[in-house]
């Protein structure tokens, strides 16, 4: 006795958008702007990038500050066969930074020519984007800094 297959279409969408609102909708216009914003918590620390709420005590956070476009890596992975759908068309690291004036760090490409260029502990710098939109990818990674003790 052959069994007759049941179906019936079926579309999954989410029709709906969210806000950025006021804490994320700041660090992105930053990033458009050319700054990188963190958000300080009541006992002093700088979270970047910025988040709504303490993820500590839950306590709303409002206070943006902005942070340094240079910073320390804490630890990174090399990635020298990027994938097709991956951002970059080169070798690159992806790295834990903790920019100059944050407490926390953020994940972002390093421009390194090889994994011998790498340290933690090495100092980079932002490189932005030449047209920028108020994206996180406004910043388009991070070189070594040639001049880590900022004398020149």
């Amino acid at each position: 006795m052959a069994s007759e297959v049941l179906q019936a279409p079926l579309v999954l969408e989410y029709p709906f958008t969210r806000s950025t609102g006021p804490v994320i909708g700041a660090f992105l216009t930053g990033l458009r702007e050319g700054v990188i914003c963190g958000i300080r918590r009541a006992d002093g620390t700088v979270l970047c990038p910025p988040l709504e709420y303490d993820p500590l005590t839950a306590e709303p956070l409002t206070e943006l500050v902005e942070v340094g476009q240079s910073g320390e890596v804490l630890t990174w992975a090399w990635n020298g066969e990027p994938r097709p759908m991956q951002p970059f068309d080169r070798p690159f690291a992806w790295a834990l930074i903790r920019l100059d004036g944050a407490d926390t760090s953020m994940l972002h490409a390093v421009f390194a020519d090889s994994p011998s260029d790498m340290s933690t502990g090495m100092r980079v710098r932002a490189v932005w984007r030449s047209e920028r939109e108020g994206h996180i990818a406004d910043i388009a990674g991070f070189d070594p800094d040639p001049d880590p003790a900022g004398l020149s």
